[in-house]
């Protein structure tokens, strides 16, 4: 008899785009997604658009994490974007979480950003909100 086929772990890559140099709350959501029984990939600070997109290709991930502190989101984001749809890798969800306006998080979702997490939300929210993405996405 064949056992059940076991899923695979969700991958999710977790960058820090642009010149922001504070990590400490990625690494913290890392560690929970990886505590899920997650696979994560942490891609570390400093990161351009291009190399998260390069990386997330490269790691076949199932889910890309963006962190950002520094108020480039408007520009950073949806170039990420841009360039996963230009990879035919626009079923990869994005999911972002940092110091961004309600304004500037509503733009971003209508652009394809699939959940935005700020100050006070609980590492379970985006655990459950990361494992609804990629089981949506596949």
């Amino acid at each position: 008899m064949v056992p059940p086929r076991t899923r695979s772990p969700i991958r999710v890559l977790i960058a820090k785009p642009g010149l922001d140099g504070h990590d400490r709350g990625a690494k913290v959501v890392a560690r929970a997604l990886r505590d899920a029984g997650m696979e994560v990939i942490y891609a570390g600070l400093r990161q351009t658009p291009e190399e998260i997109v390069r990386a997330a290709l490269e790691e076949d991930v199932d889910l890309i994490g963006l962190s950002i502190l520094s108020g480039a989101h408007m520009a950073l984001f949806p170039r990420v974007l841009t360039l996963l749809r230009k990879e035919g890798a626009s079923k990869i969800p994005v999911f972002a979480g940092g110091i961004i306006p309600d304004e500037d998080a509503r733009r971003l979702k209508r652009l394809g950003i699939r959940a935005i997490f700020g100050p006070g939300a609980t590492l379970d929210e985006i655990v459950r909100t990361a494992e609804q993405l990629a089981r949506h996405a596949s």
